[in-house]
């Protein structure tokens, strides 16, 4: 029986920004996929290289940033010796990204409808009237009422969690198959938060499109994705299935940011924190990165880790994991 391809699937990736301070190891070694309809949740502190992840899978690494290794394959293509062009005719169309900043998207003096059939007619060869009937289509899947008033407006008169759903709705406008979102429901309040999320979600089950969702926050992938993968200092800790990871995390670094998470903190006691400061990825030291603030730290881990698999079919790169009990 033959295996079904991944939507996505990165091998042994490093980017390494050459400054004149030295090489910034900010991702390196990373492996993960990501299959047709699946949402993947990669996380981490500010500074992990979750996001110079994304920006790697997209081709948008700017100098003196660059891919130094590993393969990036999507629906079996690799990515990584794509020549720009390639790469124009790619984003957009079958890989799209949504960012922290919806203006990022957004042009501030041009209209929706202008921006949005501008985004279609740039990959497909159809008429005004199809591309602005796909981009009113696009708009109503997101819950973005009155579609049609909507697309006459600039992106000044929508509020914040407008203007991101509109960046959804252009990132969702050519059917892709994998769309890359960095952070993007940071800056809006639960209640916005909750409804992008929902969509997202409805979108991935319904169209089959593949989805990375980029964030710090846990209790958002909590309810959003099937897998997950933890970051810490440029390399996944930890992977495995939402489910198991979260109830019973196995890396040190897992457990701890777990842990600092308000709503599993008892009241009236001091909320629960990891050590120290990140390190810096210009100087890491020989051995596991986060042994100088694991509270379970050795000898061995003067030792770089190897990624293992564990009984339950999660990764873990840890010589000495927590294996005994379930967070309550």
């Amino acid at each position: 029986m033959t295996a079904i391809q991944p939507t996505l699937s990165v091998e042994n990736l490093r980017t390494y920004f050459y400054t004149k301070s030295g090489v910034v190891k900010a991702v390196d070694d990373v492996s993960f996929t990501v299959d047709k309809g699946e949402v993947l949740g990669l996380v981490g502190e500010s500074g992990c290289g979750k996001s110079v992840t994304g920006f790697s899978i997209l081709g948008l690494v700017d100098a003196p940033g660059r891919i130094a290794g590993g393969h990036i394959r999507f629906k079996g293509q690799d990515l990584t010796a794509l020549p720009e062009k390639a790469w124009r005719d790619l984003r957009g169309s079958r890989i799209s990204m949504v960012f922290q900043d919806p203006m990022m998207t957004l042009n501030p003096v041009l209209r929706i409808d202008t921006q949005m059939i501008e985004a279609i007619t740039a990959h497909a060869k159809v008429s005004r009237s199809e591309a602005r009937q796909r981009a009113r289509d696009a708009l109503g899947q997101v819950g973005i009422p009155s579609p049609d008033e909507r697309l006459k407006a600039y992106p000044h008169q929508f509020s914040g969690g407008m203007r991101q759903r509109v960046a959804f709705a252009i990132a969702l406008i050519n059917k892709p198959d994998l769309i890359i979102a960095d952070e993007p429901t940071t800056a809006l309040d639960v209640t916005i938060q909750a409804q992008i999320l929902h969509e997202a979600q409805q979108l991935c089950r319904n169209t089959g499109t593949a989805l990375i969702w980029i964030t710090h926050d846990l209790t958002v992938i909590a309810g959003l994705s099937d897998r997950i993968c933890v970051m810490y200092a440029g390399r996944i800790v930890e992977a495995g299935g939402i489910d198991q990871v979260l109830d019973t995390p196995h890396h040190p670094y897992t457990h701890g940011l777990i842990g600092s998470v308000p709503s599993r903190n008892k009241r009236g006691v001091p909320l629960s924190q990891i050590p120290g400061m990140t390190p810096s990825l210009l100087n890491l030291q020989p051995g596991c990165a986060f042994r100088e603030r694991c509270p379970r730290a050795a000898g061995v881990c003067l030792t770089e880790p190897e990624v293992h698999v564990a009984d339950d079919g999660r990764e873990v790169r840890c010589f000495r994991p927590f294996l005994e009990e379930a967070l309550a």
